[in-house]
């Protein structure tokens, strides 16, 4: 995950190149989850720093305390901070790393769930409640029981249920668990067997704890077969999103080491997925997180890239672009820097 670190001139080549500009530029932030609330645009993101922590495949360099919240009036608007509205400090189980969150909105009230590492050293996902979209957000003393990994994205689907997504390999220990049991002993499948897939749960009716035990979701190849642990342009890695699209669930995530933003779709919200294609070409940067909402008809593609802070892989800057669905629902894909 070493950075690959750009001149001045490169990086204003890009920036003049670049699909879109950071809609913050005074902090650092990434993984952006977007939703529409009460007709404006929220912004989940992490807030990335500068902690001096040594590079690792691990992740430990991404060694986030805190949580922002921006809001957007409309598409074209200037971004809004709201400051923070989660410390590590105010969360009493969790150690270190506050990874990318999500939130929810049910019967008014505000629901955001982060991950984070425990003493233990392993993540597990928590939840905070607020009155107001942008918090301050009081968390749980707990984490939600049985949860584990990272990345959580909310789902709320047409007949008023909320769905978790959450899991990631590598850093996001996904690897070390079977059966939700958890295990040292447990690795990444060899390249010739199943990926590991990414959990779903539903939400309990007060959306602070899982109503079942997660399930994986299968991504199918175009055979209708699972895709295989070696196959890491299509795999998948980390950072679950899903949207609906005339009736069709989206299941979009991240594959991590080749950098794509790729997506399949399915007729449930707990899949099984068939793999569609690529919704976002790689960005600068190691890493490429995204989420997608919709206003007033028009969609949206929220992610982040590296160039502002010159390639440096752990201090990003979100962004936003145009999202289309072709005539038969295909997502269009996107390329971060016009040639």
């Amino acid at each position: 995950m070493a950075d690959t670190l750009l001149t001045d001139n490169e990086c204003e080549a890009l920036r003049q190149r670049a699909l879109s500009q950071p809609l913050v530029t005074h902090i650092y932030t990434a993984d952006p989850s977007a939703h529409v609330f009460e007709g404006r645009i929220y912004i989940y993101p992490s807030h990335d720093i500068e902690a001096g922590v040594a590079f690792n495949d691990n992740g430990d360099h991404f060694a986030m305390q805190d949580y922002h919240v921006l809001s957007l009036d409309h598409p074209q608007a200037q971004a809004v901070d709201h400051g923070v509205a989660l410390h590590i400090d105010d969360v009493p189980w969790a150690e270190r790393q506050m990874w990318a969150p999500d939130a929810a909105c049910k019967d008014g009230r505000y629901y955001f769930y982060f991950p984070a590492k425990n003493a233990a050293g392993r993540f597990q996902i928590g939840v905070a409640t607020s009155d107001s979209p942008t918090g301050p957000f009081k968390p749980q003393p707990a984490p939600i029981q049985g949860s584990y990994s990272i990345d959580p994205a909310v789902f709320a689907d047409d007949d008023g249920s909320f769905y978790l997504y959450f899991g990631g390999i590598w850093g996001g220990q996904l690897q070390q668990y079977r059966n939700n049991q958890y295990s040292a002993q447990y690795a990444e499948p060899d390249a010739s067997e199943p990926a590991l897939g990414p959990k779903v749960a539903r939400l309990r009716d007060d959306m602070l704890e899982f109503a079942e035990a997660p399930r994986e979701i299968i991504i199918l190849d175009e055979h209708g077969k699972p895709l295989l642990a070696g196959d890491n342009e299509r795999r998948f890695f980390e950072a679950s999103w899903l949207h609906k699209y005339q009736g069709k669930y989206y299941f979009s995530y991240s594959t991590g080491d080749t950098h794509f933003i790729c997506y399949a779709t399915g007729d449930s919200p707990y899949g099984p997925f068939t793999y569609q294609g690529r919704i976002l070409e790689p960005v600068i940067g190691w890493t490429s997180h995204h989420s997608i909402c919709e206003l007033n008809g028009n969609w949206y593609l929220f992610y982040h890239d590296s160039v502002l802070s010159k390639g440096v892989t752990h201090l990003r800057s979100v962004k936003m672009a145009p999202l289309q669905h072709d005539a038969n629902g295909r997502i269009v894909t996107l390329t971060p820097y016009r040639d």
